[in-house]
């Protein structure tokens, strides 16, 4: 009879802990931090500090990652002297989806109302000043300073000035490659700096979520619910409508084999919530299944895993509304162009790495004045929301491949109807 000494049951208590994954610890925190809350009440508040330290880790991330990989995204598109016709087109349906799934995740946020009746008050929200006209809003992007604009945190402006550097990158050239190198390593080290940020999530969750449910009782977790609806429902809305409606109208195809062709990529995307990851299958079934060419499939999809993340963005349009409702906070016009425009320009530059989604949140919310404490509320089913907004990230890639392929005269339809039909 073997004897488990208490050392090899802490090592194995441990080896458990690390086998599971981020968003099942994250999970777990969440679930935790809910019973904690509610039985220790307000006293669940002594653990309100290891809250703010992880609010202030995400907040320490925002600007240098956003840069950074924003840099990287654009530096990605190479030689556009030569490629410039198929760069312009890409970029341009890219932004297109995009802008039309925020309004979606808008949409659905008004109508299905997840926030609304939370009544968790304005404590720890930061007030929302009144904002400038459009005009004035795209002006004041254009920074005059950019270092100011990185001491302010002022992150429109941040962003512009990330895209007119990429661009200036590549006009250069080789000569510019150290530079670009410069950039990649910093992408590498910063996140790497993200994975251990993201690894204190379920921490931060477990302390944030205790706290709100200590001070507000359960119930004020019940709206997630329809937050999953939300996004789950705005992701079909979008690929049917506007990605297969797109197919339909700007190419003249059936959108019916493109799903099935596509539909092995989603699998792929669903189940590791990475597009990047998901890249070299998207790939095979645009060149196999749908008939794009070897040259476009391999500009075209490579660009979108780094800029076109329409799932991404409408799940923070739609997340966004979500908090200013739990929080009271109602949201004019003005706020819902400027979510719009942000999510647009945020989604750009979302890395692609775990975590990425509730750090451009974070930017979200701050252009708008939203309490970043609303981050626990949506991090605990994070990895629920994640499998369908990667889902609709990789559908929009390969409907965009499909789009360009047949406007340069590089789409095989004997393949994309065979193959796919």
């Amino acid at each position: 009879m073997s004897i488990t000494t208490a050392s090899e049951v802490k090592f194995n208590n441990t080896n458990w802990w690390k086998r599971l994954q981020i968003w099942q610890k994250v999970l777990i925190g969440l679930v935790l931090g809910a019973a904690t809350g509610f039985l220790l009440g307000e006293d669940a508040a002594i653990l309100h500090p290891i809250g703010k330290a992880f609010i202030a880790a995400i907040k320490m991330l925002v600007v240098p990652l956003i840069f950074i990989s924003l840099v990287c995204g654009v530096t990605a598109i190479k030689d556009v002297t030569r490629m410039g016709r198929i760069g312009i087109k890409t970029f341009v349906a890219y932004i297109v989806t995009t802008g039309i799934a925020i309004p979606i995740g808008l949409v659905l946020a008004v109508w299905l109302e997840p926030g609304v009746g939370m009544d968790l008050g304005s404590a720890t929200a930061i007030d929302v000043k009144s904002a400038p006209s459009i005009v004035d809003t795209l002006l004041n992007i254009i920074p005059t300073n950019p270092f100011a604009s990185f001491a302010n945190g002022d992150v429109l402006q941040i962003i512009l000035f990330a895209i007119f550097l990429g661009i200036a990158i590549n006009l250069v050239g080789e000569k510019a490659d150290p530079v670009r190198k410069v950039f990649d390593a910093f992408a590498d080290v910063m996140y790497k700096l993200t994975d251990l940020v993201i690894a204190f999530a379920p921490y931060g969750v477990f302390a944030l979520i205790a706290t709100t449910t200590g001070h507000y009782g359960l119930e004020v977790l019940l709206p997630l619910g329809k937050v999953i609806i939300g996004v789950y429902l705005g992701c079909i809305i979008h690929a049917i409508v506007t990605l297969g409606g797109g197919l339909a109208l700007l190419a003249r195809l059936n959108p019916i084999p493109f799903f099935k062709g596509i539909f092995e990529a989603q699998l792929v995307a669903f189940s590791t919530t990475t597009a990047a990851g998901t890249l070299p299958v998207t790939m095979a079934c645009a060149r196999d299944n749908l008939g794009v060419s070897k040259d476009v499939a391999s500009f075209v999809l490579p660009v979108g895993t780094t800029i076109n993340l329409d799932g991404t963005a409408l799940y923070q349009a739609l997340t966004a509304v979500f908090i200013a409702q739990a929080y009271g906070i109602d949201l004019g016009m003005a706020e819902y162009g400027m979510i719009l425009l942000t999510a647009i320009l945020a989604s750009i530059g979302t890395a692609s790495v775990p975590g990425g989604g509730l750090i451009v949140l974070s930017l979200v919310l701050s252009s708008v004045g939203l309490p970043l404490e609303g981050i626990a509320l949506v991090a605990g089913i994070d990895r629920i929301l994640d499998m369908a907004r990667t889902t609709i990230n990789v559908t929009g890639d390969a409907a965009v491949s499909v789009l360009i392929a047949h406007s340069e005269g590089e789409l095989d339809k004997d393949i994309y109807y065979k193959k796919a039909g």
